[in-house]
């Protein structure tokens, strides 16, 4: 009897970095992502737009829509460290990142596979998953294993870290002692 693969066995990670090809559109959901994984993925658009091409100012998007969803104390920290993160990775490429367009509707779900490495280095390193992580950066870095884009991965997961993560229909975690009311 064979069990099911769990879905962090069955990344992208998996496959060498030569067969994979830039342009590939992986579905979002078969990342296994959490929701704030998930809602910097436009963020991330934006900035990797801005470098591709900088006359657009998509940054500004970037940090107007990170304010939006998280409030601006929130906000704009995340989209500063994921800022700090893909100056890292663009510094450290000889190619740039591929990416979709953060305002085309009919690729909201989908992901390049860079875009896909970015994300899934982000999750293992929010939840201290090192030998992935240290897989993912060598994809995202092309084989390198950049301190900058280390550091300031780490910085970011260490900011937003993951926790304890638990999924629908888990039971909710044991207390040491019952709550009270205090007067």
């Amino acid at each position: 009897m064979t069990l099911d693969p769990s879905p962090l066995e069955q990344s992208p990670l998996d496959q060498p970095a030569e067969a994979r090809n830039p342009q590939a559109q992986i579905d979002l959901q078969d990342l296994d992502l959490d929701p704030f994984e998930t809602a910097i993925l436009p963020i991330l658009r934006h900035f990797l737009a801005a470098v591709t091409a900088p006359e657009t100012q998509s940054w500004h998007i970037a940090y107007a829509t990170a304010a939006e969803r998280w409030g601006q104390s929130v906000g704009l920290a995340i989209a500063h460290g994921l800022s700090e993160l893909l100056c890292a990775i663009h510094a450290c490429r000889e190619a740039p990142v591929t990416h979709c367009d953060a305002l085309a509707l009919d690729t909201r779900a989908l992901l390049t596979a860079d875009e896909a490495m970015i994300l899934l280095m982000i999750r293992y390193m929010r939840r201290d998953n090192t030998e992935r992580a240290r897989i993912a950066v060598e994809n995202v870095t092309h084989g390198r294993r950049d301190a900058s884009v280390i550091r300031a991965g780490l910085k970011f997961a260490q900011r937003f870290h993951a926790g304890l993560s638990r999924r629908p229909g888990d039971p909710a975690p044991a207390r040491s002692e019952p709550l009270r009311i205090v007067q």
